[in-house]
């Protein structure tokens, strides 16, 4: 968000640049310096973002500067008398934007705390014989603050509805849209292999079509649970829709991908879901090759064939399909002794 925000930044500081103009034959055309400070600040900022391990403390930083300047500025142009009072409300849109419920109240108390200070420092009389020239202003910190986190939440609830499986809570095919397009510019850089596993429930129908929809809907979100439980916290597991699930694993090459999709099976295999059900799933595995730019659409034909092969083949099992290059891309078969099926098939 902080970095949709700085080419919109640097815009109202064009407008904020333009209004001083206007008003320079009253305030002093010198009020262009604060502005040009703070904007040095933030160009500054930006580029600390990307090299610290808290970046939010340095984003917070350059954003309370840019409201002890306009008090600066402020009170070097008439106190409380001065009609750029509710410039303080000008940083608080942004809060939101940024940071979390603990950083919006801190910059709010943060504005109001200053807007007080320059008030009552440079003009307490004039404030006390006029109070609306504060109250004004500080209602309005308030509304501004009030408003945007409202408009954010909700922007952050439609897309977590529009990216996110309702039922068990796993990002979906909209999601994984991005992903994937993130992963194929991260794997040019770096030059790391890129896994995918997909999984797909064993006899699912036979559950929904004897237990019904609603144990049914309860398998789905425990296996979803259990998938989740063995997987590294960079690692995106998806429902692609029905019962089948996939699995993106960066940095992990073919065979670090065949050896997360056995555990996977195992843990499903093991535990029992949806109310006491035993469910077993079948799993195809394929991952980009090292040094080569990840591409999606290959490598998932290439579980997808190596999963369709697991279900020919028995099912509850894991089957890698090797990357381009190795192996001619044949199907590779990681067997097991025992296959589960739901108790009600």
């Amino acid at each position: 968000m902080d970095l949709r925000l700085g080419p919109v930044r640097r815009k109202a500081f064009v407008v904020l640049a333009v209004a001083l103009l206007a008003c320079g034959p009253w305030l002093g055309y010198w009020t262009i310096a604060p502005l040009l400070l703070a904007g040095g600040i933030f160009m500054f900022a930006d580029k600390l973002t990307a090299r610290v391990a808290r970046p939010e403390y340095a984003m917070f930083a350059a954003w309370a500067t840019s409201e002890v300047i306009i008090a600066a500025s402020i009170a070097l142009t008439g106190g409380p008398r001065n009609a750029t009072l509710g410039w303080f409300a000008i940083p608080v849109v942004t809060l939101s934007a940024r940071f979390s419920v603990r950083g919006i109240v801190l910059g709010v108390v943060t504005a109001l705390g200053l807007l007080l200070t320059v008030a009552l420092a440079t003009g307490a009389q004039t404030v006390l014989h006029n109070p609306p020239l504060i109250i004004g202003p500080a209602a309005l910190i308030i509304a501004v603050a009030m408003l945007s986190t409202a408009l954010m939440h909700s922007d952050i609830d439609h897309r977590s509805e529009a990216v996110i499986d309702q039922l068990t809570g796993m990002l979906n095919r909209h999601a994984l849209v991005g992903r994937t397009r993130e992963l194929a510019q991260q794997s040019e850089v770096s030059g790391q292999p890129i896994g995918i596993v997909i999984g797909d429930l064993d006899h699912f129908k036979a559950v929904n079509d004897t237990l019904g929809h609603t144990i049914g809907d309860a398998v789905l979100t425990d296996v979803a649970y259990l998938m989740r439980k063995q997987l590294r916290a960079f690692d995106l597991a998806y429902r692609l829709g029905g019962e089948e699930f996939l699995v993106l694993l960066p940095g992990a090459d073919l065979e670090q991908t065949e050896k997360m999709a056995e555990q996977l099976r195992q843990e499903v295999a093991a535990g029992e879901v949806g109310g006491g059900q035993r469910v077993s799933m079948s799993f195809g595995v394929s991952a980009s090759a090292d040094g080569s730019v990840f591409d999606y659409s290959a490598v998932f034909a290439q579980a997808d064939a190596a999963l369709y092969e697991a279900k020919r083949s028995g099912r509850n099992r894991v089957c890698c399909q090797a990357h381009m290059g190795a192996d001619h891309g044949a199907v590779r078969d990681h067997d097991v002794a025992l296959v589960l099926t739901p108790t009600s098939s």
